[in-house]
């Protein structure tokens, strides 16, 4: 058990870790998808790579997990019903158009550098860590998905008839990155988080303006110096209320694994 965790609220940490752990497996199952059907040989390679570096910062958060008494990595993503996952519904909704698959990575890669920034200050130094190590990936995604963004938001009316759609549907379901935790007020108190409102603004602030710039609509209007979101939150996934898509998502990743549980290879 990791010494470190002393003075810090224990389930308060195991909570918030197994919803990072959760959204990043989700989000790297549903990018792996397209390996094998991009379109363009580049964005397949492009989006097996992130699919595995999203499926290993899961490994880094659920080691966390463990480090802290809770059941190994493997367990944890393999031996699970669906429905007691806390990932945000965002991350399980059905790849789609190519077009969503862009908009909701570089949505969440953008959540992701708010959230790792504030954690790289965290009081809790496993957490310092990891994120230092994970910032160091996700500057690429985001670096790689923003540039699709400005480049097929205006590229042809019909690049921007499938982006706007794309907007439409996964801004709302994005807010679902920021729905409250379990336990958020003690860890924000604690110093060990910063809370998701403090993260959406500064969520907002990041995404807004690239997309607008890209002559994408965006539900969020700025309001002296912040924005004021005009869409509904997909809230739900943090209290395990998800969708069908996460059963079938589940069932999928787990399929192999039942086969033989627990077998060494």
């Amino acid at each position: 058990m990791n010494d470190s965790s002393t003075g810090f609220p224990r389930e308060a940490l195991k909570t918030f870790l197994l919803a990072l752990a959760d959204d990043e497996l989700m989000l790297g199952h549903r990018d792996s998808e397209w390996t094998g059907y991009g379109p363009l040989l580049e964005e397949d390679i492009a989006f097996s790579n992130i699919a595995q570096d999203e499926l290993g910062h899961s490994l880094v958060w659920f080691t966390l997990y463990e480090q802290l008494g809770g059941k190994s990595p493997d367990a944890m993503a393999f031996e699970r019903s669906w429905n007691d996952y806390t990932c945000c519904r965002f991350v399980t909704y059905p790849k789609g158009d190519f077009a969503y698959t862009v908009v909701r990575q570089y949505l969440f890669d953008e959540a992701e550098q708010a959230r790792l920034l504030s954690l790289a200050r965290s009081a809790y130094l496993p957490m310092r860590e990891a994120s230092a190590k994970i910032l160091r990936e996700e500057a690429y995604h985001l670096m790689h998905t923003q540039g699709l963004i400005e480049r097929l938001g205006d590229a042809t009316e019909e690049s921007h008839r499938r982006m706007q759609a794309a907007v439409n549907a996964a801004f709302p379901q994005a807010l679902g990155l920021f729905e409250e935790f379990e336990g958020e007020d003690e860890l924000a108190n604690a110093g060990v988080v910063s809370g998701n409102s403090e993260l959406q603004d500064e969520w907002l602030k990041r995404v807004v303006p690239v997309l607008v710039g890209a002559t994408l609509v965006v539900p969020a209007q700025e309001q002296d110096g912040t924005y004021a979101v005009q869409a509904r939150p997909d809230f739900g996934g943090r209290k395990k209320k998800h969708t069908e898509h996460l059963q079938q998502l589940v069932e999928d990743l787990q399929a192999v694994y039942r086969i033989a549980p627990g077998a060494k290879w």
